[in-house]
């Protein structure tokens, strides 16, 4: 039988690999893929660069807190509003950038011959992405 000592040693190697594979993984995604460069060459806002960082290091601290601490979420409506609104637009941004990335959306509209009506093609998306997550919160969430 394998001392207890080892065992919990064992087990906090194991964790602390898979924690760096997954953030490995998370980087490379952000990094690779050029999706935090596009997003501030698109949005403009290269002096914000600073803020850039320390969003992504406070988030994925607070994201690491909140996986490991026996955390309630009974707040206040408006808070937990907020937050969703947070949420909404971390992984909108995240898809627009990626597909941007990919260049889904240029050739989609050059496809279907969209190629001046780009910005009404993206705000179709985005608005029925709106439209599709409420409709799904309000009316099939319990």
């Amino acid at each position: 039988m394998i001392p207890d000592v080892l065992t919990k040693l064992l087990e906090m190697m194991i964790g602390f690999a898979a924690g760096i594979a997954v953030g490995g993984g998370f980087v490379a995604f952000l990094t690779v893929l050029g999706i935090i460069p596009r997003l501030i060459q698109l949005s403009k806002t290269d002096k914000l660069i600073p803020v850039y960082i320390a969003s992504i290091i406070t988030g994925s601290l607070f994201g690491i807190y909140i996986s490991f601490a026996d955390v309630s979420w009974n707040q206040p409506a408006l808070l937990l509003i907020l937050w969703g609104c947070f949420h909404g637009l971390f992984n909108g941004m995240l898809a627009a950038a990626l597909t941007e990335v990919l260049n889904v959306f240029p050739i989609l509209s050059r496809r279907i011959r969209l190629e001046d009506k780009l910005l009404w093609l993206l705000m179709a998306i985005v608005l029925g992405k709106v439209a599709g997550s409420l409709f799904q919160w309000t009316i099939f969430a319990e």
